[in-house]
């Protein structure tokens, strides 16, 4: 299961967000289980710092972590887009999620660290997939959102694993959402193998 809950904020609530995605939060009653996530989302815009307790816990339970890059939603370009002197925000989220996988990297060659790097701007993948060539591409956006899977090509180049492709309301909302869910998983294989 992959919590989506962009999870981000100084260290000490870092680590009970952890703890409740990943891990457990200790009581005088005895543990209580987290939701026992296999991957989650992390927003990075507190720093590194904020990160760390959240891949520590996902290290620990041998789970994955994609950091916010260049999402989805036409609002990035607010934030993310932004001129700085060593090219947009976007490539200094990039940098850093290549960083803080590095020492993550797993038998396949791909990092435990991932990034959400949205279908919707296909323009930006193969730069993204430049700066983070170890990092598995969570790919928001297709479907409703006009993202295609068709545009990803280049998430997947270092490995047939090394993009996720996510399609919420566009298999939701069909008429027959097992055969739309069917269509997008054969597209997107196609395109990875």
């Amino acid at each position: 299961m992959l919590a989506d809950g962009k999870r981000g904020d100084v260290p000490v609530t870092a680590q009970a967000y952890a703890q409740g995605l990943v891990g457990e939060t200790p009581t005088p009653f005895g543990p209580v289980p987290g939701l026992g996530a296999d991957a989650f989302t992390a927003n990075p815009l507190l720093g590194r710092d904020s990160l760390a307790p959240l891949l520590e816990a996902a290290d620990a339970s041998g789970a994955g972590c994609f950091v916010l890059v260049r999402t989805s939603n036409p609002g990035a370009a607010d934030i993310q887009d932004l001129a700085t002197e060593n090219g947009p925000v976007y490539e200094a989220l990039a940098r850093m999620v290549a960083e803080v996988g590095a020492d993550r990297i797993g038998d396949c060659g791909l990092s435990s660290v991932g990034a959400v790097t949205g279908a919707t701007r296909p323009d930006l993948l193969a730069r993204l997939r430049e700066l983070m060539p170890k990092a598995i591409f969570l790919l928001p956006g297709v479907g409703a959102q006009g993202g295609t899977v068709d545009d990803l090509a280049a998430a997947f180049e270092p490995h047939p694993a090394a993009g996720l492709v996510s399609a919420s309301r566009s298999i939701v909302d069909a008429a027959d959402a097992a055969a739309a869910a069917e269509e997008m998983r054969r597209a997107a294989w196609a395109l990875a193998c």
